[in-house]
């Protein structure tokens, strides 16, 4: 790596050179010729100098210099390379041009500044023309039609290469084996490699990067391996892409194989091979080999090894170490970049560390990195700050599809679709193309809201943008008409999609569950069982929770056998789905048996096993619970709390259900609802304590609703007080005129004949009266 330091200081020292050279002729009346402004021209592209291009161009333009191909090349050549395509296509177009070289520089220009559009267009042009493209026109074009993955243009493309004979040169056939891999047509990609007189490394390393990015290893190392027995010597980007094919799990032996071979071949002085290697190191799961080779290396100026280490730590979820790497960077003189900052941001959990980043990052000037924005506005959405998430998105001045998707999402998941979906129509006013992951995400939104008329307009964007097929979408689609219950829709994308993943299955199963399809959802589960795809979570508690309405014991009983065989018996949605699904059967005890089997409780689990006491009667069992739960750090819910009153009601705890309705405001500041006080009128209605009840209802800080009211007719259905049952009855159906159960309690009180009559003519003597 030194080497090429050197060798590239050089170069740019003799540019510099040749550049004064040039200025200090000028100045003395000597002449410059074509060649004199064309190495003026390379110094200034290899310095990176466009201004002083532009000063030199103008002296070309004076003297008359502006036509010639060689001088107009490097012209265009500078400006491309200086993020000024738009100069470039003007001197292009200044006049017209015979000079192939010219037509080269502009194409590789736009293909370097991402507008292979443009790029493509020029090339059609100079088809159309007189001008024969050469293997560097090539080269281009087709990496160009693989940066837009036109696998169809890119293949007109070859069949033109075909017909004029072009195929057999190396440059042009490694382009077109490139262009197949990086498409995923890898069985087209071999055929081409297969065809090639001769190979060269990067023809090679075309085949592996393209194995590796389809997630096929074996076939990745196969080829390396086959390019080790040839003789072929390999680059730093061969054995990247090796180490990126060793990423993975049971990967370990042949990882430090490629250690081996590195350190061998003299790979191991490589920042960017030995940053790779820390990568591939911490992917598998061996973070203290990640340390081992950090600490072995001479050259930590290499923001990019620092960048890896502090986000394998990350990774690892060891966010004090990460911490630590970031701050050492710092004492040492660093100056992070936007890829450690953005690693260190996305370890913030709280919002006071999130905002000391933030400070530093608009201290160092990277809030215009959209990673780095991306990752602040994530972090503040993460943290529960959507109003700081919003405004450090709305500052970011080129936001991609990813900034763009992760705003929507954060308004998706903190309850705010309507938002998310304004955002989404921000981003279609901005002209920007979308892809399968803001698709999905805007799907997502349309699945929270249960919004189906948006969600078949997105549906029709995806199908006019030819996006209906990619399985995120197809996924995101089943479960969005599965949430809102088009069920005869999710079951045509799904049987259209021409690969079924776990989440489409598993957004079915999900569908079939929550609109009462049991049978449906329980022959779909045993589909999967069927096929090669492993059986996640989230499938297995959407199966418990179909089972739970069947009330079926013993499928359920079965369910949790296989749950067992396969080892997700610990994973705590699996079992707050099994304690669901045992309490609504009546098996208190199994309840308990599947509560003790996962390994970490979260907030659902100890609330469902609450519930499930509060529910047969076993108040004291469900309080106990509930100071286990606050004794493991875990925070009470609103939820959480219906099932503490429930198991006060249930057995007759009024002063306990006093207490725990005060200390939801006093120690967790959650504002008791229409439930929370319903419970309570329950509790006091069961004691017999009706007037009190009574009161409580009137002296509730919010509007009782029916709810509250109907319990009292319940409870003075069972004590006996007509009186206070009339008064309760007149205001539920004040309240909710269509209840039905108020009329047929007044009726059976039997305390007046009108109480028989139809509820419309009931309603009319109360009004009477």
């Amino acid at each position: 790596m030194l080497t090429v330091n050197l060798v590239t200081w050089f170069t740019q020292l003799n540019c510099l050179i040749k550049f004064l050279k040039e200025i200090l002729m000028h100045s003395f009346g000597f002449e410059p010729d074509e060649f004199t402004y064309g190495s003026a021209l390379s110094a200034c592209t290899a310095l990176l100098l466009p201004l002083c291009g532009k000063q030199i161009y103008s002296l070309v333009v004076k003297n008359g210099f502006f036509s010639n191909g060689y001088v107009r090349s490097g012209m265009i050549e500078l400006f491309a390379k200086s993020s000024c395509l738009e100069y470039a296509l003007r001197v292009f177009y200044d006049v017209s041009c015979e000079n192939v070289v010219c037509w080269n520089a502009i194409i590789s220009g736009a293909v370097k500044s991402k507008e292979n559009w443009v790029a493509l267009d020029i090339f059609c042009e100079m088809c159309l023309g007189f001008l024969t493209p050469n293997s560097y026109t090539l080269s281009s074009v087709f990496t160009a039609c693989a940066a837009l993955e036109e696998l169809d243009l890119g293949k007109e493309v070859h069949g033109w290469v075909i017909k004029r004979g072009a195929v057999e040169d190396v440059f042009v056939g490694t382009a077109i084996v490139s262009f197949y891999a990086k498409c995923g047509v890898m069985d087209e990609a071999r055929k081409q490699f297969s065809l090639m007189p001769v190979r060269n490394v990067v023809s090679w390393t075309s085949m592996i990067s393209g194995f590796v990015q389809q997630g096929d290893s074996i076939y990745a190392l196969h080829f390396f391996e086959e390019m080790r027995r040839t003789g072929q010597e390999m680059n730093n980007y061969t054995v990247t892409n090796v180490l990126t094919a060793c990423a993975g799990p049971a990967m370990v032996k042949v990882a430090i194989q490629i250690h081996g071979l590195i350190l061998k071949s003299g790979f191991y002085s490589d920042a960017v091979v030995k940053a790779s290697l820390i990568n591939t190191y911490s992917k598998i799961g061996e973070i203290d080999l990640s340390e081992i080779v950090f600490r072995e290396t001479e050259d930590l100026k290499h923001l990019g090894i620092w960048g890896v280490m502090i986000s394998a730590f990350a990774q690892d979820d060891s966010p004090g170490k990460s911490i630590d790497m970031f701050q050492r960077m710092v004492n040492e003189g660093l100056k992070p970049d936007g890829f450690c900052s953005s690693s260190v941001i996305s370890i913030a959990d709280s919002l006071d560390f999130g905002r000391q980043i933030h400070c530093y990052t608009i201290k160092a000037g990277l809030l215009s990195d959209v990673s780095v924005g991306s990752s602040l506005f994530t972090m503040y959405s993460k943290c529960g700050s959507l109003v700081e998430s919003f405004e450090v998105f709305q500052q970011i001045v080129e936001k991609d599809n990813v900034s763009w998707t992760s705003m929507i999402s954060g308004f998706t998941e903190h309850g705010h679709a309507n938002q998310a979906f304004q955002l989404f129509r921000g981003m279609l006013f901005e002209k920007n193309e979308l892809d399968e992951m803001t698709l999905t995400a805007v799907l997502t939104a349309c699945s929270a809201i249960y919004s189906l008329n948006t969600g078949k307009e997105v549906h029709g964007y995806a199908l006019r943008r030819g996006l209906h097929k990619k399985i995120l979408v197809c996924g995101a689609l089943v479960s969005m008409y599965s949430k809102c219950s088009a069920l005869d829709m999710a079951k045509r994308v799904f049987d259209m999609m021409p690969i079924k993943d776990q989440v489409s299955y598993s957004s079915l199963v999900s569908g079939y569950a929550q609109n009462g399809s049991i049978e449906e959802a329980l022959l779909l589960f045993r589909e999967i069982q069927m096929t090669e795809l492993e059986i996640d979570s989230f499938t297995l508690s959407s199966v418990l929770g179909a089972v739970s309405l069947l009330n079926r014991l013993g499928i359920g009983t079965q369910l949790h056998a296989y749950i067992l065989k396969i080892g997700l018996e610990s994973d705590v949605s699996v079992g707050s789905s099994l304690i669901v699904m045992y309490s609504n059967c009546g098996s208190v005890d199994d309840c308990h048996k599947a509560f003790d089997q996962i390994k970490k409780h979260d907030l659902i689990c100890w609330t469902a096993m609450i519930a499930s006491y509060a529910r047969h009667g076993k108040g004291a069992e469900a309080l106990s619970v509930y100071e286990l739960m606050r004794e493991s750090g875990i925070k009470p819910d609103s939820v959480t709390f219906v099932g503490v009153l429930c198991a006060c009601s249930h057995n007759g705890l009024v002063e306990e259900g006093y207490y725990h309705l005060n200390s939801m405001v006093k120690d967790h500041g959650i504002e008791p609802g229409c439930r929370h006080y319903a419970c309570m009128v329950d509790l006091l209605g069961r004691a017999g304590r009706l007037k009190e009840a009574e009161s409580f209802i009137t002296n509730m800080p919010i509007k009782a609703d029916s709810l509250a009211w109907g319990t009292l007719l319940a409870a003075c259905k069972i004590h006996g007080d007509i009186e206070l049952g009339r008064l309760a009855a007149k205001k539920v159906m004040e309240l909710d005129p269509c209840d039905a159960g108020a009329y047929i309690s007044l009726s059976e009180e039997g305390s007046r004949v009108e109480f028989c009559m139809s509820p419309s003519s009931f309603r009319s003597s109360i009004l009477l009266e």
